[in-house]
């Protein structure tokens, strides 16, 4: 394994840790408030936008770079 491929698997699985992170931060922020299931619609939605951003992201620059 050479430090190309070391770096691509810790990217890949530190932002993977970090997204599911972000989500129980997100779920336990909605516990805290007491959101009904509407409430947790629209934080996962909301905040969950950014990440889904990042991942089309990648998707589009891996088929331009084709």
């Amino acid at each position: 394994m050479d430090i190309a491929e070391f770096e691509n698997i810790s990217l890949v699985v530190g932002l993977t840790a970090l997204v599911i992170y972000m989500m129980f931060i997100i779920y336990k922020l909605g516990k805290e408030a007491k959101v009904g299931r509407y409430g947790y619609f629209i934080l996962f939605g909301a905040l969950g936008l950014g990440v889904f951003g990042f991942v089309v992201k990648s998707v589009i620059v891996r088929m331009l770079n084709l």
